[in-house]
C-alpha cells in the first residue's frame, strides 16, 4: 500500500518536476500536476490542472483532497522583481492558504541556495546560518521559508524547505562540484521530506554527497536523507574550465553568478 492517496505536484512541466512526476508515483496512488505550461496526457494515476499560481482561488483549490503538496512551482530564475511577484511570492501564500483550508499537513517546498547566496564560497552553513539572498529569486526562496516557518507557528503545517543546490543531469562547472544534486538524491530527499515523523519546519540543503562541501545537513538528520551521488567523476573536466577572478562575485560568494544579475529595468 501507498502512504499517500493523493500528493500534489506544483511545477510539473519544469525540468525537476519531470522527474518528480516519475519518482513520486512509487509513493502516491494519485498524482496531481499543476503548472501554468504544458504538462502533456495524464496517466492513470495522474489528474493534470492548469494554474497560474498568481490567482489566489485558482491555487487554493489545487489543495482540496490532496495528502501532500510538493511545490516546486513558480519562476525558477532571476528575473525582474515584478516577474518574481506574482507567482514566487504571491504564490507561497496561496499555497499554504490552500493548504489551511484544505487541512493539508505537510508541504516540501522547492527553496534554494540563493537564499543563502551571499555567504562567501568555503564558508559551511547550517539550516540555523542567516538567510542572505543573492537576487530577486533568493528573496522569494526566504520569503517562502519564512511562510513555511509561519504556517507551522500558527497553524500546525510542517513542512520541509529543500535549498536545493544545482540539480541537473551533471554538474556544469566547477562550482556544481560542490553544489550538484543528483536527480537521484533530489528523488529520494523527497521521498525523506514526505515520510518523515514530525518534521515542524525543517530547513535542507539539497546537495549530494560532494566533496568540499558549503553546507551542513547534520541538523536535518531526522530525514533520514543519505545522498549516494557525488560529483568525482566530473571533477577533473571541470576544474580544468577557465577559473574566475579571485574578485569576481560569482567566485567569492556560494550563489555564484545570481550575485550579479541585475538590474532589471
Amino acid at each position: 500500500m501507498k502512504p499517500f492517496k493523493k500528493i500534489l505536484l506544483t511545477g510539473a512541466a519544469g525540468g525537476l518536476g519531470k522527474v518528480l512526476r516519475q519518482s513520486l508515483v512509487a509513493h502516491t496512488e494519485i498524482l496531481r500536476l499543476s503548472d501554468i505550461a504544458g504538462m502533456g496526457t495524464a496517466a492513470a494515476h495522474e489528474e493534470i490542472i492548469h494554474c497560474d499560481l498568481g490567482d489566489k482561488a485558482q491555487t487554493m483549490a489545487l489543495s482540496e483532497g490532496v495528502d501532500a503538496i510538493v511545490h516546486l512551482g513558480g519562476v525558477a530564475t532571476e528575473h525582474s522583481f515584478e516577474q518574481i511577484l506574482d507567482a514566487n511570492i504571491s504564490g507561497i501564500f496561496h499555497i499554504y492558504e490552500g493548504a489551511r483550508v484544505h487541512g493539508v499537513k505537510r508541504v516540501v517546498f522547492a527553496s534554494s541556495n540563493h537564499a543563502i547566496g551571499f555567504h562567501k564560497q568555503g564558508e559551511v552553513l547550517d539550516s540555523d546560518s542567516p538567510q542572505r539572498p543573492d537576487s530577486y529569486y533568493g528573496l522569494s526562496k526566504a520569503y517562502g521559508e519564512n511562510m513555511a516557518q509561519f504556517y507551522f507557528d500558527r497553524y500546525g503545517i510542517e513542512t520541509v524547505s529543500i535549498r536545493i543546490g544545482s540539480s541537473f543531469p551533471e554538474p556544469v562547472d566547477a562550482r556544481m562540484l560542490i553544489t550538484w544534486l543528483s536527480y537521484r538524491d533530489l528523488s529520494e530527499l523527497v521521498r525523506c521530506s514526505l515520510t518523515a515523523p514530525n518534521v515542524g519546519h525543517t530547513i535542507v540543503y539539497g546537495v549530494s554527497d560532494n566533496k568540499n562541501g558549503w553546507w551542513d545537513n547534520s541538523k536535518a538528520d531526522h530525514l533520514g536523507f543519505k545522498p549516494q551521488d557525488n560529483t568525482e567523476a566530473w571533477r577533473a573536466s571541470r576544474e580544468a574550465m577557465p577559473v574566475l577572478a579571485a574578485s569576481d562575485p560569482a567566485k567569492m560568494y556560494q550563489g555564484g553568478g545570481y550575485t550579479k544579475l541585475g538590474p532589471f529595468k
